[in-house]
């Protein structure tokens, strides 16, 4: 493994464990102190992993907008697991949450069209039945094109 490649796969785990653990992503600075690197470093990092979709920086900037399943901002997607509020950018997202906590909780949401307000319970790895669907307004292969809309 080259350098870069080390320190990239360094600074991914750092993130979404960070993520976990503080609730929102780390700044680079931070990211840099816990792994005795430099910000710039780490910004290279940062803009590598999101060339390879590892993970979404906000536009123009060095921070973390989306380590998927995870957003870093309010989202009309919410999820409730193990005593704390994750927000998603989408429905897939919303359910990868409980999938890599392996934890049980409801996904909150609402109807793009009406806004009534739509929820689902994963349970035991599982969505529970009930009524309702779910949507994706824009097809897989497509996600990538504009990440941020999807």
């Amino acid at each position: 493994m080259t350098l870069d490649a080390n320190l990239d796969r360094d600074v991914r785990l750092f993130v979404y464990r960070f993520f976990l653990e503080a609730g929102r992503p780390p700044v680079p600075a931070e990211t840099a102190a816990a792994l005795v690197s430099t910000s710039a470093r780490v910004e290279a990092s940062l803009r590598r992993l999101a060339d390879d979709h590892a993970l979404v920086l906000a536009p123009g900037t060095p921070y973390i907008w989306m380590a998927n399943p995870l957003s870093a901002l309010p989202t009309p997607f919410q999820v409730e697991a193990k005593g704390q509020t994750w927000f998603a950018n989408c429905i897939w997202d919303a359910l990868g949450i409980p999938a890599m906590l392996k934890a049980d909780g409801p996904v909150r949401s609402w109807c793009a069209d009406c806004a009534a307000p739509m929820a689902l319970e994963v349970k035991a790895g599982h969505v529970q039945e009930g009524p309702g669907v779910l949507h994706f307004a824009v097809p897989a292969a497509s996600w990538w094109d504009d990440i941020g809309h999807t």
